[in-house]
């Protein structure tokens, strides 16, 4: 048997401990024939974008960040006839299953073709840890703990210059790295999408900090922190700009500044921000990613093997399952209450 893998979206630490499971199991104990399609979606669209994966094109990769399949946003649903041609190029090539290792949006896509008749395995990856259906994502980890390393290392500056230091960390629709960075790092302050921020709830808990003789305060914010304006308002994100990728997604980012400018300007504590950006997605994948990557690679290719299509691994406990693709479409796995309270009680 012929089986593709992909990577699509952002890339993330442990893309290759998955690339490396899927082959060394496939072909030393499938007998399958791997094929590695670059750029994502975008491979099956285009010529001289699928090439044979062997053993030693994965050797000494599992350390690693990044993938070795590059990757790209392209979504073949809005493409003209883009899913018949994927179609059309998987039957062209032989290939008779596909595994797609990607979050929210490449999964989506996975699920849609899978309806169209492609045999296709999905597995779960982003940083931010929110897709529906599994416990863990990997990537997680490895972003968690740059962003913990960082508040870390900005305790001491703000604590020398009596400053404010608002963090800005990834998460678009779920706070997961700013909570836990957040707890792990001693902030003082945690500020996530599922809550829009009340700037004056904000600015009361760092004034009792300082009240209580502390210099200084740790604000971290999640990219898609929502400002809310009005009492019961939804709150809105601040955004780069106003364009959107192939997903319908705007480019997030400037929250932070917002936040700093504003607790500034109410308490006359000076504030300074730090965006980690994608410093939280690249770099070595920590051991539980590596891991975890692992044993997503093997659980995907063994559910190739057993003909188990239209579902994506997932960590269920410690337990690697298959799950539906269809029950991930259009939900997104959050920050529960109970985690954001015990965070709470550190806050101020």
């Amino acid at each position: 048997m012929k089986v593709g893998v992909l990577t699509g979206g952002g890339d993330c630490p442990g893309l290759n401990a998955v690339i490396r499971a899927v082959a060394r199991k496939g072909i030393t104990r499938y007998g399958y024939v791997i094929y590695g399609i670059y750029e994502g979606w975008k491979g099956l669209l285009e010529e001289n974008l699928i090439r044979p994966l062997d053993l030693a094109a994965t050797s000494g990769i599992l350390h690693r960040g990044g993938t070795i399949l590059k990757t790209s946003r392209t979504n073949p649903f809005k493409i003209e006839n883009g899913a018949q041609r994927i179609a059309e190029r998987l039957d062209k090539e032989g290939i008779e299953a596909l595994i797609a290792i990607g979050g929210d949006d490449t999964l989506g896509v996975a699920a849609k073709l899978h309806k169209l008749g492609v045999k296709v395995v999905g597995v779960p990856k982003t940083i931010d840890n929110d897709i529906y259906g599994t416990d863990r994502t990997f990537g997680f980890d490895t972003a968690l703990n740059a962003a913990t390393d960082a508040i870390d290392r900005l305790h001491s500056t703000a604590e020398a210059h009596n400053r404010v230091m608002v963090v800005e960390v990834m998460g678009r629709n779920a706070g997961w790295i700013a909570v836990e960075s957040g707890l792990a790092g001693g902030a003082d302050v945690i500020l996530i999408p599922e809550r829009p921020i009340d700037l004056d709830e904000v600015c009361k808990l760092i004034k009792r900090r300082h009240q209580r003789g502390k210099d200084f305060s740790i604000v971290v914010v999640a990219e898609g922190a929502q400002i809310k304006h009005v009492e019961n308002s939804t709150g809105e994100c601040i955004v780069q700009d106003d364009s959107v990728d192939q997903f319908g997604h705007v480019r997030l980012g400037g929250i932070a500044n917002y936040v700093a400018k504003e607790v500034e300007k109410r308490l006359s504590f000076e504030s300074r921000v730090v965006i980690l950006g994608h410093i939280q997605r690249g770099g070595t994948p920590t051991a539980f990613d590596r891991v975890l990557g692992t044993r997503y690679g093997i659980g995907a290719i063994d559910m190739v093997h057993r003909g188990e299509f239209g579902n994506f691994v997932a960590l269920r406990g410690n337990n690697i399952v298959a799950v539906p693709l269809a029950e991930m479409e259009g939900k997104t796995r959050t920050v529960n209450d109970e985690l954001y309270e015990i965070a709470e009680v550190f806050f101020g």
